[in-house]
């Protein structure tokens, strides 16, 4: 799992008895208003590390039990929307002078180039939040995450969560709802044979100890990522970095999912542009929009797609998405559309 971040309240009020009840109470609540800072899973290539995360004012504490309990599934996943950003704060890489404001989602990105290049797998990185600018400003909290350093393999994938590997149901709103508010990361199922095919792309044409690097790119919001995390590790899915959509307020809750699309194309753009040496393959499904982000993608990045992987889903799609798989096709981009897993890996056996 993660390591979770290092914080110190400077919250005045938490010394008084006002403050001590409502510490007591957001314990209770499995929240915390101590300064946090979220550092998520990040990536590295020859010109630089990308590291990103989050800085919090109200933020929830690690999941400790998981329960087959709707009500306790419920509240848990709605403590995940009860987030208090801190916007235009001071951030720093921990050991160096790269600083940083955070945006109006208290959100952050670095990019820059490591003192002393990096080894090819996951290297430590931390983030810290700071009281001001100055170079002897105190530091209010820490947050720990990893970098990802490819090794130099063929291959790389980039994968869709929702629908691709993680039954979701995001063609219907409610259904998706009623599915993350009534299950947890323990309880919800994979499809059927999904995880054999990840396991075989981790290591098609690879050193063995030298998977290949895997992608994670979602309309999911940054307040699933420990969620998903989560079900990842346990179903035994391949390590990778997660990259999702903006983080979402409690009042959002019913528009969970429904990132804005064009922002995706923008993230895998970015993994394409810092990796020009591999190849891809790219794996989403037919709810939403991955057929048409897709044929983008092969149209705008030629000869760095190797081919495009689609689970069928939904029905109403059908027609449009073999349309869209035609001009894949017309590319020279192989391209499986797959109601079973079994299909895809046969497919993959095949071109890989």
């Amino acid at each position: 799992m993660e390591h979770h971040p290092q914080t110190r309240s400077t919250d005045k009020q938490d010394s008084g008895p006002v403050g001590g009840l409502k510490a007591t109470f957001l314990s209770w609540l499995r929240l915390t208003n101590a300064p946090t800072v979220r550092v998520y899973r990040g990536f590295g290539h020859a010109d630089g590390w990308v590291v990103q995360g989050h800085a919090f004012k109200l933020s929830p504490l690690p999941r400790r039990k998981y329960r087959q309990n709707i009500w306790t599934n419920t509240f848990a996943l709605l403590r995940l929307f009860m987030v208090r950003p801190l916007p235009c704060v001071t951030v720093r890489l921990k050991g160096t002078n790269h600083i940083m404001q955070t945006d109006v989602d208290g959100f952050f990105r670095f990019e820059y180039c490591p003192a002393v290049p990096a080894m090819p797998g996951w290297n430590s990185v931390s983030v810290e939040l700071l009281e001001n600018d100055s170079p002897a400003a105190t530091v209010l909290a820490t947050g720990e995450g990893r970098v990802l350093v490819p090794f130099p393999t063929q291959y790389g994938f980039i994968s869709d969560i929702d629908d691709t590997f993680l039954i979701s149901h995001s063609a219907t709103i409610f259904k998706r709802l009623q599915v993350l508010l009534t299950e947890n990361a323990y309880s919800r199922d994979p499809f059927e044979g999904v995880v054999n095919h990840y396991q075989f792309l981790a290591n098609a044409c690879a050193i063995a100890g030298q998977q290949n690097p895997f992608f994670y790119v979602s309309s999911s919001e940054w307040n699933l990522y420990d969620y998903i995390i989560t079900f990842a590790e346990r179903q035994k899915l391949p390590d990778g970095v997660y990259m999702l959509s903006q983080l979402k307020r409690l009042s959002q809750l019913l528009k969970t999912g429904q990132g804005k699309h064009h922002t995706k194309l923008d993230r895998i753009a970015r993994i394409l542009k810092a990796f020009p040496n591999h190849q891809f393959v790219l794996l989403g499904d037919d709810t939403q929009a991955d057929p048409t982000i897709y044929r983008d993608v092969v149209k705008h990045y030629p000869g760095q797609i190797r081919a495009v992987y689609l689970r069928q889903v939904h029905n109403p799609h059908r027609e449009r998405t073999r349309t869209l798989i035609s001009e894949i096709e017309a590319a020279g981009v192989p391209c499986c559309y797959f109601a079973h897993s079994g299909e895809a890996l046969k497919h993959s056996q095949q071109v890989l």
